[in-house]
């Protein structure tokens, strides 16, 4: 099987369950779309408007260009998807220009190592397509209203790129991943009914 270009939001989902990614592009014709996957799609469209009418201070900037629902895409790095807002400082063609990414996240709960690498993915798809430094991520929890400031550290890039190649192996091989330890997600997930060894 060719290598797929992995969506960034494959890497996110790989870290909580990797059998969501592997059902996605080994057996594509059953991914089911929950109630749940439609609102969370319905609160980011939202978030974009209030965005434009704030201020860059939550992200500990004093100005910015902001570009909204950006889409990247990486033959090299074997990742496309959109980031839902990416900020260039001053603007994306000053000297010394860099950049900010920040995805919106309809949760309240600390935030996790999966959406760090989410996050990670997309800066440096950013700097790729940009050709500036991304300097900085945040993850804005939509119901607080609070961003997190998430440090872009040269682990987590490196395990973007592990992380793909991980993917491609699983998915060349079709060998299903063990389930992930932590079963509790299993409850609600759209993929429960073909889990039969674990659910």
């Amino acid at each position: 099987m060719d290598k797929v270009l992995l969506e960034v939001t494959d890497l996110k989902q790989w870290r909580y369950c990797p059998r969501i990614v592997w059902y996605r592009y080994c057996t594509p014709a059953i991914r089911p779309v929950t109630a749940l996957m439609d609102q969370g799609r319905t609160n980011h469209q939202a978030e974009e408007g209030r965005e434009e009418r704030r201020s860059l201070r939550m992200y500990g900037l004093k100005a910015g260009e902001r570009h909204f629902d950006v889409r990247l895409r990486s033959e090299g790095l074997g990742l496309r998807g959109r980031v839902d807002l990416a900020i260039a400082v001053p603007d994306r063609t000053s000297p010394g220009a860099q950049a900010v990414v920040v995805e919106y996240k309809d949760s309240e709960a600390p935030t996790g190592s999966h959406f760090k690498l989410q996050l990670t993915a997309y800066a440096l798809l950013v700097e790729e397509a940009w050709q500036i430094p991304v300097t900085g991520g945040w993850i804005y929890k939509i119901p607080l209203r609070q961003a997190e400031a998430i440090k872009l550290t040269t682990s987590l890039r490196t395990q973007v790129t592990t992380t793909v190649a991980t993917i491609q192996a699983a998915i060349g091989g079709e060998h299903m991943p063990d389930a992930p330890a932590n079963r509790r997600p299993c409850i609600t997930c759209e993929f429960r009914r073909f889990c039969n060894d674990v659910v």
